[in-house]
């Protein structure tokens, strides 16, 4: 039985994370991982030239024709299928005998196909979303990823969900799709912070020897980071709703299948939080649209990236504040782990975030500051 639960856990001491054994514990159990993130990332770079070269011969590409599009020339398509292709390669060669393997590559294939067609040629949205609910149904019932045991607070538990299995499960399938559908903006902006995240699963199930979920996550993590080299700003390739939606069910079957499987940790709490804009953003947009009278599925440019361009910053600077956000946040999720110094990682990334974001305003700047090592300072911050 697969238990999903969010709770601090009393039994692991709270200062032990930057203990050597546990960062010898982490560094073993990371072991998995090493092998499909490297094969996920070659594949990955070697696919999506291929996917650009074939949207382009077959005119598989985006046109600039929507309000809430900001790009201003034909983009590829095809970066979903290129993304589900290096996943797959990497877990068929390294993680063969997991349990959930073929379920998670079956369900993820079958998402990234049926989405390509509506990326070529349009599906409505309410059929949309009436697919995205038999992939979730299938999920649950025919694989077994499933939500049975939720835990809120100590003196809050429902220890077996009984009839609502199915819906609870569903619900947290479609949401972690449509928010990373709704978040897929901005170049790189989805790819990064779906990235992120799964960075963050990554380290939390290496803590707590959840062997299964390491080398899925790290190959995720890796085929995001592949794909960023070629759909960060300015993009060459889209990964339309095929990868938005293959990227979101991987999130929300890792998290069940993975995490949750140790049944005193906080596994809801890490990709919730690591993805937690995200989240408010999608629920801001349903409650804005059904104000103005228009259906849920109604496409505006509203959305917080959207607004952040609006206020003057680009595509890259909204990025880096996205995936900033998204690991502290996932370092506070990792809190719930037992390991309260990861508190320590948030300081970290908020200089990351400001010096990032200094460099690229300098690089955006024409003006000259002169200061010492200058040239050197602006090589750091900046990059090149």
């Amino acid at each position: 039985m697969i238990t999903l639960i969010a709770i601090f856990d009393p039994g692991q001491p709270a200062d032990d994370f930057f203990s050597w054994q546990f960062m010898q514990q982490v560094a073993r159990n990371l072991d998995p991982g090493v092998g499909p993130a490297l094969l996920g990332l070659a594949a990955c770079l070697a696919l999506t030239p291929l996917a650009i070269w074939t949207a382009r011969r077959t005119g598989f590409l985006a046109h600039p024709a929507r309000e809430r599009d900001i790009h201003k020339r034909a983009i590829p398509y095809g970066g979903g299928l290129a993304m589900f292709g290096a996943f797959a390669i990497a877990c068929l060669v390294f993680i063969r005998r997991d349990p959930s393997l073929p379920g998670l590559l079956l369900l993820g294939g079958v998402t990234a196909a049926v989405f390509a067609i509506d990326d070529r040629w349009g599906i409505h949205a309410l059929v949309k979303l009436a697919i995205q609910a038999v992939i979730a149904v299938v999920a649950v019932e025919l694989f077994g990823f499933q939500i049975h045991y939720l835990l809120v607070l100590p003196f809050l538990q429902i220890p077996n969900l009984g009839l609502l299995v199915l819906p609870v499960t569903v619900f947290w399938i479609l949401g972690m799709q449509n928010t990373v559908n709704l978040l897929d903006g901005v170049d790189g902006l989805a790819a990064g912070v779906v990235g992120v995240t799964a960075v963050v699963l990554l380290v939390a199930a290496a803590g707590r020897q959840t062997d299964d979920v390491v080398p899925l996550a790290a190959a995720l993590a890796a085929v995001c980071g592949g794909f960023l080299v070629f759909n960060f700003n300015p993009a060459r390739v889209f990964m339309g709703d095929s990868g938005a939606y293959f990227l979101g069910l991987m999130l929300a079957l890792l998290s069940v299948a993975g995490v949750a499987k140790v049944a005193i940790v906080a596994a809801i709490a890490v990709p919730v939080l690591a993805m937690a804009i995200p989240i408010a953003d999608t629920a801001f947009s349903i409650v804005r649209r059904r104000r103005r009278g228009v259906s849920f599925a109604h496409a505006d440019a509203q959305h917080i990236h959207h607004l952040l361009l609006q206020a003057g910053l680009t595509q890259r600077q909204t990025c880096i504040l996205f995936y900033c956000a998204s690991g502290i946040l996932g370092a506070i999720g990792l809190t719930v782990f037992g390991h309260r110094k990861i508190l320590a990682v948030v300081i970290v990334l908020m200089v990351v975030l400001l010096s990032t974001v200094l460099g690229e305003r300098l690089r955006a700047s024409s003006r000259h500051i002169p200061v010492p090592f200058g040239r050197v300072v602006r090589e750091l911050l900046v990059g090149r």
